[in-house]
């Protein structure tokens, strides 16, 4: 080995990186309400933890939303070398190549697919439709104003489908649940979407930021998580939660003030504090707290 060679920097291996591309660590948003919906609809169900269900759930969502952001990447690749935050990405330096992305992209598909099959018949019938909006969600931003509204229908239906996946049935309780998430979610991706308007502007990618400037955008995050705090509200109420669900959401009101007390128009400087500790936290906390309230009110290990 030449000296040159050993300066190099090693690089990662081909599924490091390709889990570094899609970013997996960023599942814990949304597989706890996900978990929530499932594990109520077990203890409406007979009372107990289908321990095999649970886990066919939690591959359905990391398999899905892996497929989602490898799409999204390949997708907009191009976008984000014209963007100085995003042109260290996985596929604009090349460290994962678009074949790769696109065969863990597939791969991930096939699990979603597989996994949704075993659950139950609905279950494959409905995957296609909640495929559709992941793969719709990149495009959104060259042809709407308003993508995050693609990104929070995209993330409601989690909730919805491992509901769906415990009972083989539609449930408006997890659509309520479904939408909380989706607001929630896409009232977040407004904030982060404040520390790209300029670039936006330049490239011409369209976002509520680019359109209708920063402090627009903040307060419809304030307005989103507002319709999310109601929603859960909602959800608490219509599913007979009790004492432990309500102190969950006692803190989830608590972390929205919070997170929106640090990011302000004018100053975005704790951005990713409020986009990945804050909203990280939340999902955890009220998933925590669920859990909890299920568990005294009788569900069964």
């Amino acid at each position: 080995m030449t000296s040159a060679s050993a300066a190099l920097p090693r690089q990662p291996g081909r599924t490091k990186a390709f889990l570094r591309l899609v970013m997996i660590e960023h599942s814990v948003f949304a597989l706890p309400f996900a978990y929530i919906a499932a594990l109520t609809a077990m203890f409406r169900l007979d009372g107990n933890i289908h321990w095999v269900r649970l886990l066919l759930v939690t591959v359905c969502m990391v398999g899905l939303r892996t497929f989602a952001m490898a799409a999204n990447r390949i997708i907009d690749r191009e976008i984000d070398a014209r963007n100085p935050r995003t042109a260290h990405r996985e596929l604009v330096t090349g460290v994962v190549s678009v074949k790769s992305a696109w065969t863990g992209a597939l791969i991930a598909l096939a699990v979603f697919l597989g996994a949704a099959a075993l659950l139950n018949p609905l279950c494959l019938a409905l995957a296609p439709v909640a495929v559709i909006p992941m793969v719709v969600y990149p495009y959104g931003k060259r042809f709407t104003n308003f993508p995050q509204a693609i990104l929070g229908i995209a993330q409601a239906m989690g909730p919805v489908g491992a509901w769906i996946a415990v009972t083989g049935e539609w449930s408006w309780q997890a659509v309520i649940l479904g939408l909380a998430v989706g607001v929630w979610i896409g009232g977040f991706d407004l904030i982060y979407a404040c520390q790209d308007v300029e670039t936006d502007r330049e490239v011409g990618v369209k976002s509520v930021p680019a359109r209708f400037g920063i402090p627009a955008a903040i307060w419809g995050a304030r307005g989103c998580h507002l319709v999310t705090t109601a929603l859960l509200v909602w959800y608490a109420v219509a599913t007979g939660a009790d004492v432990f669900f309500w102190i969950g959401l006692a803190v989830v009101a608590g972390a929205f003030v919070y997170e929106h007390s640090i990011v302000r128009p004018r100053d975005l400087s704790r951005l990713n504090r409020a986009f990945f500790q804050v909203n990280g936290f939340i999902g955890i906390a009220l998933f925590a707290c669920a859990l909890l309230d299920l568990l005294v009110r009788g569900l069964t290990v």
